[in-house]
């Protein structure tokens, strides 16, 4: 053979390889901007939903009832259960339908029903153990942990729909089908509205607390839209030729090894729930503690859970939908033993991510006091109110370059089918975040100790971030390609990206600044278009190719 026939062989072998993997990434760009305008739209609705609930209930102690009761339904699922079921049941999916001559169908149907017949007996002592569950994650007495026990008893019904809502989604994330899951909870969003749109028109005056029928209305409607949520997803289960049949049959069917895993991944939620519950604990108190010094302004859980659902908004569009539309994939290249494979989609997962969070990271540290006031500013909500919750979110914001990237890097350990390194990883941030939450409850102020626990919260991201990460590469070994493509890390892209946002965002700053006196959305739009100006305009010289790439991707798209 000579040499020109051994050059042909291998452009021969490389063309269509490279034009597998141009396919590969265009297919999952596709599901991922389907999950992200699906997860846009959800947010946009739920920020709505949010700036309902605080116009009706304020963020004082009326606000904090409605939010631990609301909340800790969801609590209990992701201890329990939802975590589980969120990382182990793709990977599970994608091997049976590998490995099953039948393609996985009665063991997907037999899961279901074992997850099914958990959330049911969960769901009922949830229920009866309301009280227990209040009194554990607040002080509260007399009038105040009444309201929040009757809230608690009407909310947590939704724990069985929870979990069917993510039972379902999975199987369709498994079978290719992603955009149902991301734009179901548009219709929940619009149930909450409307029931608070219907307290707010029958309710003159809530701040002397609810009375019973009001308390209904508020659980009910809330449980409501949960249920609605979950249902959505039918038609697509059925355009996807699912049928569930239940089958109890589950002896010796193969589903140790995910109950196996599944328990990895609820002592790994448990912790999560423990500093969750020191946070939530410390944080009602400090709101009680703050209101008896007078102090202006909601500085307690609520005033945390509202600037938390903001700042999380980048990370549920972006990595999580990118994250989704590579699970299946990754999951199959884990299977077959291909580690670098599972490597480059991690790595581009982490790049691409990161193109669009850290610039978000910038832009919530330079406009916090606009953006909450745009969301929040309306109904009981009142200045004093926007400055601890945009302190709270400037807090935040340097943790969500992390927290998006340890979502990225805790997947590769799934796709691994590996749940027990990642529980152990995890108690890095579960400790730093209680411990840290703790000083800052005892040695600062009632107006600043919630401030001290987003940042405890930062802190803690950010050692959990670099701890899988170190421990994630030791796991697949090696980069491999060339050396181009070995020198193009995820820590370059993010160092990069942070020598281009912090220019970026004093811009931002200065633009808000100079717009405000036009109102808070304009001072967002101003800083948000001054912030993305200067990242474009350096993202040539300091070869962001993630943002360069993704832009030749618009104008061509706008071309077409």
């Amino acid at each position: 053979m000579t040499a020109t026939d051994t050059d042909s062989g291998t452009r021969a072998d490389t063309a269509p390889a490279s034009a597998g993997a141009s396919s590969a990434k265009t297919s999952v760009l596709r599901s991922g901007a389907l999950m992200a305008a699906g997860s846009i739209v959800s947010r946009a609705t739920g920020f709505i939903r949010s700036a309902v609930v605080v116009a009706a209930l304020g963020t004082g102690l009326l606000g904090d009832s409605y939010a631990v009761a609301n909340t800790v339904p969801n609590i209990i699922y992701m201890l329990l259960i939802g975590g589980a079921l969120n990382a182990v049941f793709v990977p599970e999916l994608v091997r049976a339908a590998k490995e099953h001559a039948d393609g996985g169908s009665a063991y997907t149907d037999r899961l279901l029903t074992a997850c099914t017949a958990a959330l049911v007996a969960l769901t009922a002592v949830a229920v009866l153990a309301a009280p227990t569950i209040v009194s554990v994650y607040t002080d509260y007495d007399g009038a105040q942990a009444s309201t929040t026990v009757a809230l608690a008893r009407y909310c947590l019904p939704q724990i069985l729909f929870y979990g069917l809502f993510t039972l379902l989604g999975q199987v369709l994330n498994a079978r290719g089908r992603f955009g149902a899951m991301m734009w179901t909870p548009v219709l929940n969003n619009v149930v909450i509205i409307g029931v608070f749109g219907l307290f707010l028109q029958l309710s003159h005056d809530a701040s002397a607390g609810l009375t019973a029928a009001e308390t209904r209305l508020l659980g009910l409607g809330t449980t409501v839209g949960i249920v609605v949520q979950a249902l959505a997803l039918v038609p697509s289960l059925r355009a996807a030729r699912f049928r569930w049949r239940p089958r109890f049959d589950w002896r010796g069917s193969g589903l140790g090894r995910p109950l196996r895993n599944a328990g990895w991944l609820v002592m790994l939620v448990l912790t999560n729930q423990i500093a969750y519950w020191v946070v939530t604990r410390l944080s009602t108190t400090t709101g009680r503690h703050a209101v008896e010094a007078g102090l202006a302004g909601g500085a307690g859980y609520t005033a945390y859970s509202n600037a938390y659902q903001l700042w999380i908004v980048p990370q549920g569009i972006i990595t999580v939908s990118l994250v989704t539309a590579l699970m299946p994939r990754m999951s199959a290249a884990a299977t077959e033993g291909d580690l670098g494979a599972v490597r480059r989609d991690i790595s581009y997962a982490l790049r691409s991510s990161a193109a669009l969070v850290v610039p978000a990271a910038a832009l919530f540290a330079a406009l916090a006091p606009w953006v909450m006031g745009s969301v929040f500013e309306y109904g009981r909500t009142g200045a004093a109110d926007i400055e601890v919750m945009a302190g709270i979110l400037i807090a935040f914001a340097p943790g969500l370059i992390a927290f998006s990237a340890q979502y990225v890097l805790s997947r590769g350990f799934y796709a691994l089918s590996d749940t027990r390194t990642p529980f152990f990883l995890n108690l890095v941030i579960a400790g730093l975040t209680a411990g840290l939450s703790a000083a800052a409850y005892f040695l600062l102020s009632p107006r600043w100790a919630v401030t001290g626990m987003a940042a405890a919260s930062s802190v803690a991201f950010l050692a959990g971030a670099a701890v899988t990460a170190h421990t994630l590469t030791r796991r697949l070994g090696p980069r491999a390609g060339t050396r181009t493509q070995r020198r193009a890390t995820a820590v370059r892209t993010h160092l990069r990206l942070l020598v281009a946002c912090a220019p970026a965002a004093a811009a931002a700053y200065a633009t808000a600044r100079a717009a405000e006196r036009f109102g808070d959305f304009a001072a967002v739009g101003a800083g948000t278009a001054a912030l993305a100006l200067v990242v474009v305009i350096l993202a040539g010289p300091l070869r962001l190719t993630e943002i360069t790439d993704m832009l030749d991707s618009l104008r061509r798209r706008a071309g077409r």
